[in-house]
């Protein structure tokens, strides 16, 4: 018996061109992803049992998808990130800038003056 842990994958979706970024430094990648395909990786992963850090380009991380709900409430193996979109990375804001302002107030994000 092995002590070994199971290797963590990397995975990323989105558009293309971002994809090939990632691809380039070696993770497996789902260029022109959409919500089905999503859906179909976190199956898999889910089913396989797999340790995963999973990127998710912004668009596709907005998904309601049972599988990335369940991935997401679940958490622990199979980890979900987003990233911004490369044509507009200036405007990109993450969900999670909302839940700390409701906890922690409108100003808790701002830039100290």
């Amino acid at each position: 018996m092995s002590n070994a842990s199971p290797m963590t994958r990397l995975v990323a979706l989105g558009h293309g061109p971002l994809m090939e970024g990632f691809r380039l430094i070696g993770v497996e990648t789902h260029a022109e992803a959409d919500d089905a395909t999503v859906e179909r990786v976190l199956a898999d992963l889910v089913r396989e049992g797999a340790r995963a850090l999973v990127f998710l380009e912004h668009h596709l991380a907005q998904g309601r998808g049972p599988w990335l709900e369940r991935v997401r409430n679940e958490g622990g193996r199979i980890v979900v990130t987003e990233v911004p979109p490369l044509a507009a990375p200036d405007s990109y804001a993450p969900a999670v800038d909302g839940l700390v302002r409701a906890i922690l107030g409108p100003a808790a994000l701002e830039e100290p003056k």
